[in-house]
């Protein structure tokens, strides 16, 4: 088995040592930081996506696979904009103020980052001026969660607010969380909703049209 597909499976396995040994040894190996992410990081957690639709994985098999290639990430990241490596666009994900919920959020970044985009996490209880800014500042796509009924309503004040900025055409919005459903989505003016980590990959990427 040759190191990348060694450490694609380190990956999937949620082997975070070996993730981040094995990256180390592709690099000694005088692998590209690139050849890394494109042909063992990415692919894994393409896997792991796969395996979660088939009902093989579930959130907890996911999570560890995710912070396994964060392992993986860490290393590799400063080697990747010093080589001039561009992700495929820039995420801003956040939960919505009043809601302080991080586990389901945490995992879709993590998932997102695994796919190849730029993630800008900005925790939870984030005002709507903090979604504004970092859509003004470049970021493609907007992502919200909200776990409580009570604090929905504050993903359609962020639409507004990103609207009043005149920044909502510059970028696609895409919500989750537990009560959130795709009727609410469309009713808030959102452009996508996504009812777990692994359809927020693909669904961003259709948004985008990177299929």
């Amino acid at each position: 088995m040759s190191t990348l597909e060694a450490l694609k499976q380190y990956v999937i396995d949620g082997n975070a040592p070996e993730v981040e040994s094995g990256v180390q040894k592709a690099l000694e190996e005088r692998l590209t930081p690139d050849a890394i992410l494109y042909q063992a990081l990415i692919p894994a957690m393409a896997e792991v996506g796969a395996r979660f639709e088939r009902q093989e994985f579930f959130v907890p098999e996911m999570l560890v696979a995710a912070r396994a290639m964060q392992h993986g990430m860490e290393v590799l990241r400063p080697l990747l904009v010093e080589s001039g490596v561009q992700p495929i666009a820039k995420v801003v994900i956040g939960t919505v103020q009043g809601d302080l919920h991080d586990i389901g959020k945490k995992l879709v970044a993590m998932m997102l980052e695994g796919a190849g985009f730029e993630v800008l996490d900005l925790g939870v209880d984030v005002k709507p001026d903090q979604f504004v800014k970092a859509a003004a500042e470049g970021a493609q796509v907007v992502a919200m969660s909200a776990l409580l009924t009570t604090t929905m309503a504050n993903m359609k004040t962020v639409i507004k607010a990103l609207d009043e900025a005149g920044v909502r055409d510059k970028v696609k919005i895409i919500i989750g969380g537990a009560p959130v459903t795709e009727a609410f989505a469309a009713n808030i003016g959102a452009d996508g909703y996504a009812p777990d980590a692994s359809s927020a990959v693909t669904r961003t990427k259709a948004l985008l049209g990177l299929g």
